[in-house]
Parts: C-alpha cells; sequence; structure tokens
C-alpha cells in the first residue's frame, strides 16, 4: 500500500494525472475508505474532466469527482481536503448546469470552501477556489439575485470582490510559480480597475517557465492580456501629464538641486 501511495504521489508531481488517478483507484479497490485515496481521486477526476470539450465526458469525470469527495467526507466532515473535494467537484459540475441548478450548486458548497481554507490553509488551491466562488457570487446579475432571493433563501452571504482579490493574493503568496492563479487574480484586477496591480502580475507570470500543456494555454493568455492593459496605462498616464497645470508640468527647472545644511557643533 506505501508503495502505491508513493507512487501515486510522484505520478502526481510528474503531471501524469490520468496514471495517478489509476493507482489511487487501485488503492480505493484494496482499501475503499483510504482517506488521502479517495481526496485525491476526486481532484484528479476534476482536473482530467476539465480538459475535454465534450460535455458528455467533462459530466462523467465531474460526477466521479463528486462520489469520491462525498465518500471522503463521510470519513472526515471536517476535514480540509475532504471540503475542498466537494467544494472543487461542485463548482465544476455547476459550468454544465442550467442556471437553477448552477446557482443551487454556488449555494450548497460555500460551506465547503469556508472549511476547506480554514482546515487547510496550507494548500494554495483552496484559496483559489475560495476566490474564485466570492467573485461570481459578488457579480450575479439580476435574474440570478432574484432567482436566490425567491427560491433558495438569498444570495449566499461572502460574495465580495476585494476579497476574492486578496484570496488569489494568498493563494499567489503560497505557490508563485502557478500560472494559473496569475491568470486568475490578473483577470479580475482588471476587471475591477486595478490595471497597474494587473500588469505587475502578468509581468511576473512572464517570468514563470510554462511546465505543461495547460500551462502553456495559460501562459499564452496571461501574454495577449497584457498589451492592452500597457496601452491604456499609457493613455491614462499621457492624460495627467497633459491636464497637469504649467507649475507642475515636470521639465528641467522643476528638480532643484538639494540644499546642503552645515551642522553647528555645540
Amino acid at each position: 500500500m506505501r508503495t502505491k501511495l508513493f507512487q501515486a504521489a510522484s505520478l502526481v508531481n510528474s503531471f501524469k494525472d490520468s496514471e495517478a488517478l489509476a493507482m489511487y483507484q487501485d488503492i480505493l479497490k484494496q482499501a475503499p475508505a483510504h482517506y488521502l485515496a479517495l481526496w485525491q481521486a476526486s481532484v484528479l477526476s476534476v482536473k482530467i474532466g476539465s480538459r475535454y470539450s465534450d460535455e458528455t465526458r467533462k459530466a462523467a469525470y465531474f460526477e466521479a469527482a463528486r462520489q469520491y469527495a462525498d465518500r471522503a467526507l463521510l470519513l472526515r466532515p471536517e476535514g480540509g481536503e475532504s471540503n475542498y473535494a466537494v467544494a472543487l467537484a461542485l463548482f465544476n459540475q455547476a459550468t454544465l448546469y442550467r442556471s437553477g441548478a448552477r446557482l443551487l450548486a454556488f449555494r450548497d458548497l460555500r460551506s465547503h470552501v469556508y472549511l476547506a481554507t480554514e482546515h487547510r490553509p496550507d494548500l494554495p488551491e483552496t484559496w483559489q477556489l475560495l476566490g474564485r466562488w466570492q467573485y461570481r457570487v459578488a457579480h450575479y446579475n439580476l435574474l440570478e439575485r432574484v432567482y436566490s432571493k425567491l427560491l433558495l433563501g438569498d444570495v449566499p452571504d461572502g460574495g465580495d470582490s476585494r476579497e476574492a482579490m486578496d484570496d488569489l493574493e494568498k493563494a499567489r503568496k503560497l505557490a508563485p510559480q502557478n500560472l494559473q492563479f496569475c491568470y486568475d487574480l490578473a483577470r479580475m484586477c482588471r476587471y475591477q480597475g486595478r490595471r497597474r496591480r494587473a500588469i505587475e502580475v502578468l509581468h511576473d507570470a512572464e517570468k514563470i517557465p510554462p511546465i505543461t500543456s495547460e500551462d502553456l494555454v495559460v501562459s499564452r493568455l496571461c501574454r495577449n492580456m497584457l498589451p492592452p492593459l500597457l496601452r491604456a496605462d499609457a493613455r491614462r498616464q499621457k492624460r495627467l501629464t497633459r491636464d497637469l497645470p504649467p507649475s507642475l508640468s515636470p521639465g528641467p527647472d522643476s528638480v532643484k538641486p538639494p540644499v546642503e545644511t552645515v551642522s553647528k557643533k555645540e
């Protein structure tokens, strides 16, 4: 069992997700209540399912992820990993649902994602998921808000754009080489008018070498996002300089030499 767990972890670290999932599934045949294997199989199922464009395959992997996560949650209801796995599966399943079921999934995952960050604050993916959820709820449209209030009790508490960005900052601090965290945070900053911060994050992303095929896609998205932001920032700086009164405009006489001071001895 230990050998298989080591092999599975090694496969995950080598980005061989399908092989790692098969290894965890093999472990679960021998030990159906193995907590680590259950929540890892759930997370890997989501990762693999997300790569498919076909919604039927996506749905099958996401449903398997949910089942693994639910079994892990039965073993450890307060576990950070089990709650993260449930929240991740729900969040991704919601992308395939119609509006009503999607909003129900967003409501149901709230407690799980908060428990995940509470019990596994060292896991950067928990902060990323919390940030994504907070941002999505903060930007419910009018119909989504009305539906949530009338049929689901209310809009889930916790949706906040600023907190979402703060949580992505926490994720990046824990895993500064993660390109997806950079992309998520830069997009939030761009939409919230924090152009300078978005530019900083995207410049950081330029320094991160992509490892997987997913990294290559995200790296390209980051590169494509940067030029329009730079142009918009340059236009803003030009406007600010143009609108300055002559007395405040930078010029050769605007910088004065420092005045030397002589200290007197007592």
